[in-house]
């Protein structure tokens, strides 16, 4: 004698379905997996496709070069002057009635 199961939607019960905070946990424990996978073989990519770096070579005759030399030494004093001339000058001119005197546009 043979036994057939049975036919149609509701032959065999359903399984209970989780609710609330227990039926997301699967399905964001799996979306975590693929993200940190997929973030993983795209870290691996960019390493492996990585170029090595490399510093600037120095030149000793372009750095030792009178005007560089030069420059060296009056750099300095020109942030100096800029921090203490330029930008309070600037400071007071974009302030009225000043602005319009001088013109000051923003």
């Amino acid at each position: 004698m043979t036994v057939h199961p049975p036919a149609g939607p509701r032959a065999f019960p359903a399984a209970p379905r989780a609710t609330g905070a227990d039926a997301e946990r699967p399905r964001s424990r799996a979306r975590a997996a693929r993200t940190a996978a997929a973030s993983l073989l795209v870290a691996t990519a960019l390493a492996a496709t990585a170029l090595p770096a490399r510093a600037s070579e120095h030149d000793p005759k372009r750095a030792a070069h009178p005007l560089r030399v030069l420059a060296y030494a009056v750099h300095p004093v020109g942030v100096a002057l800029d921090w203490l001339i330029v930008r309070p000058a600037h400071w007071v001119v974009e302030r009225q009635p000043f602005k319009t005197i001088f013109g000051h546009e923003d």
